[in-house]
Parts: C-alpha cells; structure tokens; sequence
C-alpha cells in the first residue's frame, strides 16, 4: 500500500500543494490503516494546515485507497 500511497501523493498532491510553496512526506503506514505524513514548505505551521490534511491530502488517498481510516500529521 506504501507505493499506492506515495503514487497519489507524487501525482496528485504534491503538485497542488507545490503552487503554494508546501509539499508532503509519508512517514508511515500502520497496520490498522493509519497514513502518517509530514506538511513541509509552505504547509508547515501554515494556519490552514489541518484544512489542507484533511480536505486534500486525506481525501486524495481515500479516494483511491478505502481500507485507508485516516491520515495525520507527524
């Protein structure tokens, strides 16, 4: 799943939040279908950080992968 999950964030995420300076890094990928990733650039201490977690980096990768419960920040 870790290479479906880098996959989406290297077409899909990252180039969206590149136009605003940020990017992400995938920390982890646990058993229980938890995605641990890292706001860098621009995202990180961004105040709409959480917003971009949760409306573009978590539903790009639920969108595609299902068996994924949730995706937090590290």
């Amino acid at each position: 799943m870790r290479e479906e999950i880098e996959k989406i964030l290297a077409e899909e995420v990252r180039p969206m939040l590149s136009m605003h300076g940020g990017g992400v890094e995938l920390a982890e990928v646990t058993e229980d279908g938890t995605v641990k990733v890292k706001l860098t650039g621009g995202c990180c201490g961004c105040p709409s950080a959480q917003a971009t977690l949760t409306q573009v980096v978590e539903s790009a990768i639920k969108a595609k992968l299902p068996q994924v419960k949730k995706v937090e920040a590290v």
